[in-house]
């Protein structure tokens, strides 16, 4: 009986097609990726990812490579969009950006109020000491405000802000996330989505 794939994995399949027919040494120049013959090589949430050069399939391991796991939907097409589409000489801006900001002129579920932000709350409510801990894991450093609040690498070149206020008698769980002002130059909108839905879900592992 043939596998039924899933729509996800027929677009993860078809961004990998598209990721050969990009420069891949213009890739390597770009963000200073480490490669070799067979793979190019990227740390995205403090995991080493690797990007077949023949396939364009993404996998990492938590044992140098030993055991394979294939990138899950949100992985892969991060790493992609970054890859293949950011703008040409794209850099950090160096000022903080709060995604609502950015959600008020693409519209989608980073709003303030949106799903994005209460599943976050439901998630960590009651678990701030164990979210600290999570973003320690994943090589955040302590941050001001908020009751947990962490600066991460999404990429080594492309860092973010967490804050998390946990409920009390009177006010929800709440989250704060600032991205660089300059974060559309390396993935679209939609793609944050992805990405951000990747960082609860390392932490979410973590904790």
């Amino acid at each position: 009986m043939k596998e039924r794939i899933s729509n996800y994995e027929k677009m993860k399949n078809e961004m990998a097609g598209a990721f050969l027919q990009y420069d891949q040494e213009k890739m390597i120049q770009k963000f200073g990726l480490i490669h070799d013959e067979d793979f190019l090589y990227i740390w995205f949430l403090n995991r080493k990812y690797r990007i077949d050069r023949l396939t364009g399939q993404v996998s990492w391991s938590k044992d140098a490579f030993h055991t394979e796991e294939k990138a899950d939907y949100n992985e892969a097409m991060t790493i992609y969009d970054v890859l293949c589409y950011s703008k040409e000489g794209c850099c950090l801006a160096h000022e903080w950006a709060n995604v609502e900001s950015l959600a008020s002129i693409q519209g989608g579920t980073l709003k303030k109020g949106g799903g994005f932000y209460q599943h976050a709350g439901n998630n960590f409510t009651g678990k701030t000491d164990a979210l600290a801990r999570a973003c320690e894991k994943l090589g955040g450093r302590k941050r001001e405000k908020g009751d947990a609040a962490y600066e991460l690498d999404l990429f080594p070149f492309l860092p973010l802000i967490l804050r998390f206020w946990d409920a009390d008698e009177d006010f929800p769980a709440s989250m704060q996330i600032l991205v660089d002002k300059n974060i559309l130059a390396y993935m679209h909108y939609e793609t944050l989505m992805f990405a951000l839905g990747h960082v609860l879900n390392r932490l979410k592992e973590e904790m």
